[in-house]
C-alpha cells in the first residue's frame, strides 16, 4: 500500500470514529510527524479526504475536519435514499435467495443479542454485511462507489446520534423488511423498506442532534456521489 494511500485509511477511521472531531485543524507538520509519513503523501490524503467532504479548509488557516449541521444531515439522507432505494430495487430483481436468507438469520441473531456487552458492534457489522449484499446483487459498480461516498458521513452521523435501545430494536425490524422484500424478489417493497428505514433514521438523528444542541463546523457541500475516489 502507497504512503499517501496508509495515510488516507488512517486519517478516514479516526474521523469516522470520532478520534479525530469536528473541528480539530489537521496540520501538515503535525501530522506527517504523527503518522510517520513526509508531507507529500499527507497532502494526496488530505486532498482526497477533502473530494470526500470529510476535511474542509478554514479560512485560508489550513484545513480542519468537517463538522455536520441538521441540515448537512437531510441532504446526506437524500441522497441515500436516492441511492439506496434503486440499489435495493435492483437487488430485488438480481438476487441470489440464499444470500439474502443466511443473511437474514445472522441479523436476527445479531439483534437478539443487542442488550449483551459489545453487542452494537456485532450488530453494526452485520447490517455493513447487508450493505455489501445489496450493493453485489444490484450489480451496478457505479451504484455501489457512489453508495460508499455517502457512507462514509452516514457512519458519523450514526455516531452524533448515539441510537438507544429501542432505535436499534425497531432498526433490526426495518433492515429485516428490507431482506424479506429482497429474498421475495419484490423491488416496490424493497423500495418501501428502505424508504421507511430511512425516514425513521432521519428522524431519530435529527432529534437527537436537536436535543443534544449540537454546534459544529459547518463542512463543505457534500461530494458529489459520482466522483468515486
Amino acid at each position: 500500500m502507497r504512503s499517501s494511500d496508509r495515510v488516507y485509511v488512517a486519517l478516514r477511521d479516526e474521523i469516522l470514529d470520532g478520534t479525530l472531531a469536528p473541528g480539530v485543524p489537521l496540520g501538515e507538520i503535525e501530522q506527517s510527524e504523527r503518522l510517520g509519513v513526509s508531507r507529500t503523501p499527507l497532502r494526496e490524503a488530505l486532498a482526497r479526504l477533502q473530494a470526500d467532504g470529510l476535511v474542509v479548509a478554514r479560512g485560508g488557516k489550513g484545513l480542519i475536519v468537517a463538522g455536520i449541521t441538521a441540515d448537512d444531515v437531510r441532504e446526506i439522507f437524500e441522497l441515500r435514499e436516492a441511492l439506496e432505494v434503486k440499489s435495493a430495487r435492483l437487488a430485488a430483481l438480481r438476487r441470489d435467495p440464499a444470500v439474502f436468507a443466511a443473511l437474514r438469520t445472522d441479523i436476527v441473531a445479531a439483534g437478539e443479542r443487542l442488550d449483551s456487552e459489545g453487542s452494537r458492534g456485532d450488530f453494526y457489522r452485520e447490517i455493513a454485511r447487508m450493505d455489501a449484499a445489496i450493493d453485489e446483487a444490484a450489480g451496478s459498480p457505479r451504484l455501489a462507489a457512489a453508495l460508499d461516498a455517502v457512507r462514509a458521513h452516514a457512519a458519523r452521523i450514526r455516531r452524533l446520534s448515539s441510537a438507544d435501545d429501542a432505535r436499534l430494536a425497531s432498526a433490526t425490524q426495518e433492515h429485516l423488511m428490507i431482506v424479506d422484500a429482497i429474498l421475495e424478489g419484490s423491488e416496490t417493497m424493497a423500495a418501501y423498506a428502505t424508504e421507511l428505514h430511512l425516514h425513521r433514521s432521519l428522524a431519530h438523528a435529527l432529534s437527537t442532534i436537536d436535543a443534544a444542541g449540537a454546534t459544529m463546523p459547518v463542512p463543505a457541500s457534500v461530494p458529489n456521489p459520482s466522483g468515486h475516489r
